[in-house]
């Protein structure tokens, strides 16, 4: 791929979190950028807001000229979430263009640079938000391709002249080995996209590929644990090579103290919650101090990082109501999510709502998910239709599946507009909703019903 010669970008499938990153890098860049999407969201109208042409309807008819003549000046570039009979796809095909993945070009424009990159099957975009954040509030800067949406710069991506990239590294479809950073983290790698991978076996030979792909003199921070060769190996706990202690919560707000052999940086305020977080934060410090931001500095950025929009972001938090949104979607990220929830409010009855993800997802983790819904801190469980995303339905496989085992007393399934009239009904006290489908459309109403007497 000859990227001197590219003067227009286009990208199916241009509204994912991804995709969008990459959108928006192009288009700051001065490309002529443009995409499709089958859907339109709040992302996708903030992209059509800052100049970016997006249409929703799968025809050649409506591809620009420019992107479909001009073969060796576009760029196209596509998500495997769009189907490969699309009429788009087809049409720049024939049209004899290259199409080429997110990934590839991620690992194109990363290989110039000092890349830190963070892989994990959860953790992932907390931590590289995290450490593109140090860099970025300690002056050191950095370009970022993150996951999620960046409260502090309302971003997924940072744009800077310096040589240092932060690249969230996505393990589905083999995606992160397109990359070989400077610095690689690794958060966790239990098993998902089980209908990629095939097992879990293949999942963790994967991160050994990622892991191995470190340029020579490179650092690895890896979770302890995981069978995977590291630098250091990072936890919550003292055992591991890097670890946090005095794990506390005061006023609501997390602290601990980082240590790494003889160096420690004493009373770190998190600037969100739960003792997973702590451990993210470990490892964004580790990879920070990697690259000489001092120890004042991290502690200054982490007292002001504000999170991300949809990883535990408090909606509504007054003296009547609290709500929380997460994008939690795994039984361990559920577990965490729980135990952070319930280690602030104690004392408050916690209603979930949950939409689980993927038909293959739940079918594979049905139990684990039944197992953490039936938790004793859930004092209410609303669970939501399954979210297909790319797949058809499976036999067999539905949120009344799901419902029946889990041992939970009260429990219902609810459409999203059932879900909302129970909550205007009964007004609970502490709500959490998570997932990964569509169940932030659920956001913006939710908010209105508790702000709105």
């Amino acid at each position: 791929m000859n990227i001197d010669r590219i003067k227009n970008v286009y990208l199916i499938g241009v509204g994912g979190i991804g995709m969008s990153g990459l959108a928006r890098y192009f288009h700051h860049l001065g490309y002529l950028v443009s995409g499709y999407d089958k859907t339109e969201t709040i992302l996708t109208s903030e992209l059509i807001a800052e100049g970016i042409g997006i249409v929703f309807e799968d025809s050649e008819n409506i591809i620009p000229s420019i992107f479909i003549e001009n073969v060796d000046e576009t760029l196209v570039i596509y998500t495997p979430a769009v189907p490969k009979d699309s009429k788009i796809v087809q049409a720049f095909k024939h049209s004899g263009h290259i199409l080429h993945k997110r990934s590839e070009v991620l690992g194109f424009i990363s290989s110039s640079k000092f890349t830190i990159a963070i892989a994990g099957t959860h953790g992932k975009t907390t931590t590289s938000t995290l450490v593109a954040h140090i860099l970025q509030d300690s002056g050191f800067d950095c370009s970022a391709f993150l996951g999620g949406i960046s409260i502090n710069y309302d971003s997924n991506v940072l744009f800077s002249s310096s040589n240092i990239m932060v690249v969230e590294a996505d393990e589905f479809d083999r995606s992160f080995l397109t990359l070989h950073p400077d610095i690689a983290v690794v958060t966790s790698m239990d098993a998902d996209h089980l209908d990629i991978y095939g097992d879990h076996q293949h999942l963790i030979d994967s991160f050994r590929l990622f892991i191995g792909q470190v340029k020579d003199g490179g650092t690895r921070i890896v979770r302890e644990g995981l069978d995977l060769p590291a630098t250091w190996y990072y936890d919550i706990d003292e055992g591991a090579d890097i670890y946090a202690s005095n794990i506390r919560i005061i006023e609501g707000d997390f602290y601990f103290d980082y240590h790494n052999g003889e160096d420690a940086i004493k009373d770190i305020q998190l600037g969100i919650p739960g003792r997973h977080n702590v451990g993210n934060a470990v490892a964004a410090i580790a990879a920070a101090k990697v690259c000489g931001v001092p120890d004042e500095a991290i502690k200054h950025a982490l007292a002001r990082f504000k999170g991300i929009k949809r990883r535990f972001q408090y909606i509504v938090k007054n003296k009547r109501e609290i709500y929380i949104d997460d994008y939690a979607h795994h039984p361990k990220e559920l577990e965490a999510c729980f135990e952070a929830v319930k280690s602030i409010y104690p004392d408050h009855k916690l209603t979930v709502l949950f939409q689980p993800h993927l038909f293959s997802r739940t079918r594979d983790f049905i139990d684990d998910f039944a197992k953490v819904l039936s938790s004793d801190g859930i004092g209410k469980l609303i669970l939501l239709p399954i979210y297909p995303a790319r797949e058809m339905p499976i036999d067999g496989v539905s949120s009344e599946w799901l419902l029946d085992k889990i041992e939970l007393s009260d429990k219902v399934l609810l459409s999203p507009d059932g879900a909302l009239k129970y909550i205007k009904e009964e007004r609970p006290e502490l709500i959490l909703t998570v997932g990964a489908g569509d169940i932030d459309r659920l956001v913006k109403p939710i908010k209105e019903i508790l702000t709105n007497d």
